[in-house]
């Protein structure tokens, strides 16, 4: 059941796993071809597919205003569109099979790879710090580490580094988790007839259940992009 990661070695010790770069490119692919056919043809009253992206922007908004005003964050709009997409999409892609090819593992979801999900965790930290520079100002950003008392900066700096580590290992936790269960039932399955049956009605529950999961991870991680933004860009956070 064991399989290794297709690492290969780039120059002066560098390596890269041409499997994240193939899934990445996939989840993107799916996610900009899921865009393009909503809006392909735009209506005053939606229909079909428009209806679809409408209702994922509208919860969106719905996540954006629990948080900031509309008026500061309709600016995260589509970043936070793009984030549920995205994360979504690449959940889903490592339930329905995987590809091993040469006891190398080459079809799995993105975001089972904690790789992957520490950069995503990274970016969105990153630009929490940006926007709350550009809208606070370098001077009233940085002060606010220092309040209510200074005692309180180095506790706010361990903070951004928690942070960023929940955010990336929570979701990368409940992918791979959820995808090794499935791979152990595979295993099962195939351990012969009594194997067959008993994996079979497992894997069809685990399926639906991990697609739930997969679904609440990318809103939980779109959740805590907003909530890091307005603790950054809000003064009275």
């Amino acid at each position: 059941m064991h399989h290794e990661e297709p690492v290969r070695e780039l120059f002066w010790g560098l390596t890269y796993n041409p499997s994240n770069i193939l899934m990445i490119t996939i989840s993107s692919l799916i996610v900009f071809l899921i865009a393009l056919l909503c809006t392909r043809k735009l209506a005053m009253k939606p229909t079909g597919a428009q209806n679809f992206i409408e209702w994922v922007m509208d919860f969106v908004k719905g996540i954006i205003q629990s948080n900031l005003d509309w008026k500061n964050g309709a600016r995260f709009h589509l970043l936070a569109l793009t984030l549920i997409m995205y994360i979504f999409v690449s959940n889903m892609l490592g339930l329905p099979f995987a590809v091993v090819y040469g006891h190398e593992l080459w079809w799995k979801s993105p975001t089972a790879d904690p790789l992957i999900t520490m950069t995503l965790a990274v970016m969105v930290l990153g630009l929490t710090h940006y926007y709350g520079v550009k809208l606070r100002g370098a001077k009233n950003y940085l002060l606010g580490y220092t309040q209510p008392m200074k005692v309180m900066t180095p506790i706010k700096i361990v903070e951004e580094f928690s942070n960023t580590l929940t955010l990336g290992l929570r979701l990368y936790g409940n992918i791979y988790a959820g995808e090794t269960l499935l791979a152990l039932l595979v295993s099962l399955g195939t351990s012969g007839i009594i194997g067959g049956v008993l994996a079979f009605p497992l894997m069809m529950v685990w399926q639906g259940f991990s697609i739930f999961i997969g679904a609440i991870q990318s809103f939980i991680f779109t959740m805590l992009t907003m909530v890091y933004m307005a603790h950054k860009v809000s003064a009275d956070h």
